[in-house]
């Protein structure tokens, strides 16, 4: 081999060497701190960089992008001397990376005891039940301090949560049992208020549909006595206009009599003492008529004369003008047979009556015709 190209091959692997050791490539979001003889020089950015070879060296190599640290669980005592374990998620980022490898040694570990520490002293002041309800509050007393301490690293804390607390096992039970019972005395309120609601509807229901039945049976009462109190003024005015006189009155007492002795529930019946006067009213209008040119039947003038000796020798009326009738003590009819026995004779007058009144007319029907 010549000996020129000795040195010339020897040249060119220096000179690859060297630049080779000058040039530094950062990939993006990452920064790198440059030591010359020791010395903290700058940090390379992202891209093509260039270092002195061999003066110049990495010393530590940063992510600056927002990182997540979760920790371990912490045990932690409460104001009412409890023992709750507590772990966090932490949320940074490194805002100086000459900070952050210069001036706290380990910022992972820094910042979880700090975490620790600030618990302690924050769930310290806050009982069992604040500690679960005051998530919001602990995780804003933890970033303030956190921000704070964490600010000479170069490091900006933006988020820390507690992920869980963990109270003792016989606490956890103890509040299970309370929870329990909550809910038991929740649910029996509730039954209670369901049954004191349905009791007033339903009570409030029957008030409304006896009121109802009270309101139906009023307005039935008044129509009904409307109706009775018409009925009878068409009967009177009919009575007036058509100009009846006693005689028919009479003739339609008799008429309703029979009608009063045919209901089952009859025990007992009493004979009006308007009877025997309006049995006279009806006899003596058929009686007037006969003396006009209508001989009466020889039956009925014997009875008409047997009814006034009865009542010469001792049907004497007294002074409401009803007579007086004797009872016969070998008669032993009790009041069913006596209210068969008058709706009888009440129903043997009436026919006599319109028999009498249908004789009375064809007897006067020619007189008519030759008039």
């Amino acid at each position: 081999m010549d000996p020129v190209v000795i040195p010339i091959l020897v040249a060119a692997i220096v000179v690859v060497f060297l630049v080779s050791a000058s040039v530094r490539i950062v990939p993006q979001a990452r920064r790198y701190n440059i030591e010359r003889f020791g010395r903290y020089r700058r940090t390379l950015q992202p891209g093509l960089n260039f270092v002195l070879p061999v003066a110049d060296r990495v010393n530590t190599k940063l992510d600056v992008r927002e990182q997540v640290y979760s920790s371990d669980p912490k045990p932690v005592i409460t104001e009412d001397n409890l023992v709750v374990n507590i772990d966090t998620v932490l949320y940074y980022q490194i805002t100086d990376p000459r900070a952050a490898a210069y001036e706290v040694a380990d910022y992972l570990q820094a910042i979880d005891q700090l975490t620790v520490t600030t618990l302690r002293n924050v769930i310290g002041s806050m009982d069992l039940e604040g500690t679960l309800t005051s998530r919001e509050e602990i995780n804003a007393r933890l970033r303030a301090v956190l921000d704070d301490a964490t600010g000479k690293w170069g490091i900006r804390v933006n988020r820390v949560e507690i992920k869980a607390i963990d109270p003792p096992n016989t606490i956890k039970e103890a509040m299970e049992k309370q929870m329990r019972a909550e809910r038991d005395k929740r649910a029996a309120i509730l039954h209670a208020e369901g049954e004191r609601q349905a009791k007033i509807l339903t009570a409030e229901g029957t008030k409304q549909k006896d009121i109802l039945e009270a309101q139906g049976t009023q307005q039935a009462m008044i129509l009904r006595a409307d109706g009775e109190s018409k009925a009878v003024e068409l009967v009177f005015q009919s009575v007036h206009r058509n100009n009846a006189d006693a005689k028919v009155l009479a003739y339609k007492y008799l008429e309703t009599l029979p009608h009063l002795a045919q209901s089952e529930n009859n025990t007992f019946w009493v004979i009006p003492g308007e009877l025997t006067e309006a049995v006279r009213a009806v006899t003596s209008a058929f009686g007037d008529r006969s003396e006009m040119g209508s001989p009466l039947s020889a039956e009925h003038e014997r009875e008409r004369g047997h009814q006034r000796a009865e009542e010469a020798d001792g049907g004497t009326p007294d002074e409401a003008g009803t007579p007086h009738i004797e009872a016969d003590p070998t008669l032993a009819l009790d009041a069913a047979t006596a209210a068969d026995e008058v709706a009888k004779q009440a129903a043997a007058a009436v026919s006599d009556a319109k028999a009498e009144a249908e004789a009375a007319g064809e007897a006067q029907r020619p007189g008519r015709g030759q008039g």
